[in-house]
């Protein structure tokens, strides 16, 4: 679980970065640096809840 906090931390840096340049230097390729790793990340974090929901309704026998 910490991996992932790490994972999340980091992305939320690299966004900020990405915005923080684009406001600096005003290239757009930077603030679409960053909507796209927020796409990704939401995406990803989408499909980690889904497992997670899967897994507690999921009734696996052992």
């Amino acid at each position: 679980m910490w991996l992932l906090r790490l994972l999340a931390i980091l992305t939320v840096l690299a966004v900020a970065g990405g915005v923080a340049a684009y406001l600096i230097t005003g290239e757009r390729k930077y603030l679409r640096f960053s909507f796209v790793l927020v796409r990704y990340a939401i995406g990803v974090a989408l499909a980690f809840f889904a497992l997670l929901i899967i897994e507690r309704v999921a009734i696996i026998p052992f």
